[in-house]
């Protein structure tokens, strides 16, 4: 390479360093003088006294969803399994119940009997919410969740992680009602055809009778 062209490489990157020096100057220049006419631009918080409301996108750890008041009768997790075969960090640990309990709506349904997350481990990927087919796992806003035991109090059992549907609507509105909403559509879509199959075997069942 050349003086000259050594020259124009050095030129700019001392200008495009400049440039960006000069506007992150700038920016804080602006909020420390609008602060004093704006609180939009007051950035500093006084926590934890003080919190910044969390943005409804935001995530950190996931948790088990469960309908109703019972976290063991009305727990989503079926204990498929998928979650735990998809982690990229492997953090998750399922153990399938050998028996079935009913649900919140009374259906039999098998169960996690262990289910644990290890969040030292736990890389917030997402990856076990989007493989769900269930809709029983989401990702929680919570992050204060700091302790003098890096062992046991990082692992996470299924009665720490189980959160009702209530709090999922309350951290994450826009994307819970989208969730219930198709639920509800599901759900829908099963009893019509629950219904539609009871009537055509009441009519095969009744015809022969009316032959005879």
């Amino acid at each position: 390479m050349g003086k000259r062209a050594t020259f124009n490489l050095q030129l700019a990157t001392f200008n495009m360093l400049g440039e960006g020096i000069i506007k992150g100057m700038a920016e804080t220049a602006r909020n420390f003088v609008g602060s004093y006419v704006s609180e939009d631009r007051l950035t500093t918080v006084q926590y934890p006294e003080e919190r910044i409301p969390q943005k409804e996108a935001a995530r950190n750890f996931p948790f088990l969803l469960f309908d109703g008041h019972d976290p063991q009768a009305g727990l989503r997790c079926v204990a498929c399994q998928i979650c735990e075969k998809e982690c990229p960090p492997q953090c998750i640990y399922i153990v399938k119940s050998k028996d079935k309990k009913p649900d919140h709506i009374g259906k039999p349904q098998l169960y996690p009997a262990v289910f644990d997350i290890d969040t030292s481990v736990c890389m917030s990927c997402q990856i076990c919410v989007e493989v769900c087919p269930f809709e029983a796992i989401k990702m929680d806003t919570e992050f204060e969740l700091s302790t003098s035991n890096r062992f046991d109090g990082l692992l996470l059992g299924k009665e720490a992680l189980s959160k009702s549907n209530e709090y999922y609507r309350k951290i994450h509105p826009t994307e819970a009602a989208e969730v219930d909403a198709r639920l509800a559509e599901d759900k829908a879509k099963a009893q019509a055809k629950a219904k539609a199959d009871a009537e055509a075997k009441a009519k095969a069942a009744a015809a022969p009778v009316a032959a005879a």
